[in-house]
C-alpha cells in the first residue's frame, strides 16, 4: 500500500508501526508535496490531501495529518502545526506559553485512505503537556511534548517507545484493523 507525504519522519514511524504488526503488509513511501488547505478541521485537511494524492497516484493510498493542540493557547497551533513548527518552532511555542501553569496539550492524528471509490478517516489522540524546556531528539514538536504517564518528551524516547503510545499509532491501528477486515 502507498503512503503519501513530504515528511520522511512520518513515513519512518508509520513503516516501523506497520512492520511490527503480525500479518501486515508493505508500505511504499510516495514523496509528494501536497497543498494544505486552510481549514479549522484536521479531518478536512486530511481528506483534501488524500484526494490530491489519489489523483497523482491513481491507486489506493493513505496520508496522515496531525496537530498539536495546546489548551492555554486555545488549541493553537492545531491544524497550523506544520506552519508554526517551520516558522517559530518549539522555542516559539515555549515563549508563547512563558511560565503558564496550564500546559495541557494533545496530539491528534488523522489517517485518510482513498481507494478511488470512497475515503475513510481514522483518528488518534494522546493527551499530555508541554514541557518547560526544549529537550533533544525526535522531530517536530517531539522535544516539548510529554505524553500522560511519562516524565519524558517524545523526543527523549526511542522510536519503539514513542510508537507504543503515539497519536499516530492509535490512528494507524484503527486504520489497519479496518483495512485488514476489508480483505
Amino acid at each position: 500500500m502507498d503512503f503519501a507525504s513530504s515528511n520522511i519522519n512520518k513515513y519512518n514511524e508509520i513503516n516501523h508501526l506497520v512492520s511490527a504488526r503480525k500479518n501486515s503488509f508493505e508500505v511504499t513511501f510516495r514523496m509528494m508535496e501536497l497543498k494544505e488547505i486552510q481549514s479549522d478541521s484536521l479531518l478536512e485537511v486530511a481528506e483534501n490531501k488524500v484526494l490530491q494524492a489519489f489523483r497523482i497516484n491513481k491507486k489506493e493510498i493513505f496520508v496522515e495529518d496531525d496537530g498539536l493542540f495546546i489548551e492555554a493557547l486555545k488549541d493553537f497551533p492545531g491544524v497550523y502545526s506544520s506552519y508554526v513548527n517551520k516558522t517559530i518552532g518549539n522555542v516559539g511555542i515555549l515563549d508563547l506559553l512563558g511560565n503558564k501553569v496550564n500546559r495541557n496539550a494533545s496530539f491528534k492524528s488523522i489517517i485518510a485512505f482513498h481507494d478511488g471509490n470512497k475515503i475513510e478517516l481514522f483518528t488518534g489522540e494522546i493527551k499530555g503537556k508541554i514541557g518547560f524546556e526544549l529537550t533533544t531528539g525526535g522531530w517536530g514538536f517531539d522535544p516539548i511534548f510529554i505524553p500522560e504517564n511519562s516524565d519524558l518528551t517524545f523526543g527523549q524516547m526511542d522510536m519503539k517507545t514513542k510508537n507504543q503510545i503515539s497519536h499516530r499509532k492509535v490512528a494507524l491501528d484503527r486504520f489497519l484493523k479496518w483495512y485488514q477486515s476489508q480483505g
